[in-house]
C-alpha cells in the first residue's frame, strides 16, 4: 500500500500541529568526592544554604558549606550506590517539614515522615527546619502555669507555659519519668506537647509512645524520632 504525496502532507501538517516542545531546565552539579556521609560536588554555584538536592539513587542531601567552587552535602539517606562523576540535582527548596495539626498524635522522622505505620500526614503546609524565632516583642507574656502533676517539683519550681525548664541529671535518674509525666498531666487542658527522642534505642521510643497511648496522651502529643540507628544529620535537624 502506497501513500500518495497529498497523504504524507497531511499527514506531515498534523504533526506539526500536535508537536509540543517542551524545555525542561535542571540546575546539576557533579560529585567529586563522597564518603562518610559527605558528599562534595561542583557546577552548583546557584545551591542555596540548607538547600534539598537529589542524588541519582533517589536519596537527597542537605547542602551546608558553600564554597566558591564546591558544595559540601550531608546525605540524608543511603549512600549505597553513588559514585564520584554521579549527576546531583537541585531541587529549588531549602529543607522542609510539614506542620499543622495533622501531626498531633503521629510519629515522625526528623523529616517530618511518618513512622507509626498510621499512613501518610495529611499536611498542606511546610516550614523550614531553620529560621527566625520571633522576637521579644511579639511574644506572648507567659502568664498561665503548667503543672507537672509531681507535687515536689510544682510546689517548689514555678513553671508557665512558653518557659523554658532544663532537666538536668545523671543516666537513670528519670528525667524522661519527668517529662513523660509532665505531658500525661495536660490531658484536656489545651496544651499540645511535642516529644524529640534524640539518640535513644527503637524500643524506648517505642515503649515511650505505648505508654502515652495507654494514659491517652497521643491525642494531643506528637513524637519526633531520630534514634541512635539514624544518621547523625537527622539527628541534628531533629529538634
Amino acid at each position: 500500500m502506497q501513500l500518495k504525496s497529498e497523504e504524507i502532507s497531511k499527514l506531515i501538517k498534523e504533526q506539526i500541529k500536535q508537536y509540543g516542545n517542551k524545555i525542561a531546565q535542571n540546575d546539576t552539579g557533579t560529585i567529586i568526592m563522597i564518603g562518610d556521609g559527605i558528599a562534595l560536588a561542583t557546577g552548583l554555584d546557584q545551591c542555596m544554604a540548607n538547600e534539598l538536592v537529589r542524588f541519582p539513587n533517589g536519596e537527597y542531601g542537605m547542602a551546608l558549606n558553600l564554597e566558591e567552587n564546591s558544595v559540601a552535602i550531608v546525605m540524608l539517606g543511603d549512600d549505597e550506590g553513588i559514585r564520584e562523576g554521579d549527576v546531583v540535582e537541585r531541587t529549588g527548596r531549602v529543607v522542609s517539614v510539614p506542620v499543622g495539626e495533622a501531626l498531633i498524635g503521629r510519629v515522625v522522622n526528623a523529616l517530618g515522615q511518618p513512622i507509626d505505620g498510621k499512613g501518610a500526614v495529611d499536611s498542606k503546609e511546610l516550614r523550614p527546619i531553620e529560621r527566625n524565632a520571633p522576637g521579644i516583642i511579639q511574644r506572648k507574656k507567659v502568664s498561665v502555669p503548667l503543672q507537672t502533676g509531681i507535687k515536689a517539683i510544682d510546689s517548689m519550681i514555678p513553671i508557665g507555659r512558653g518557659q523554658r525548664e532544663l532537666i538536668i541529671g545523671d543516666r537513670q535518674t528519670g528525667k524522661t519519668v519527668i517529662a513523660t509525666d509532665t505531658i500525661i498531666n495536660q490531658k484536656g487542658k489545651d496544651v499540645i506537647c511535642i516529644y524529640v527522642a534524640i539518640g535513644q534505642k527503637r524500643s524506648t521510643v517505642a515503649q515511650l509512645v505505648d505508654t502515652l497511648e495507654a494514659a491517652g496522651a497521643m491525642e494531643y502529643t506528637i513524637v519526633v524520632s531520630a534514634t541512635a540507628s539514624e544518621l547523625a544529620p537527622l539527628q541534628y535537624i531533629a529538634p
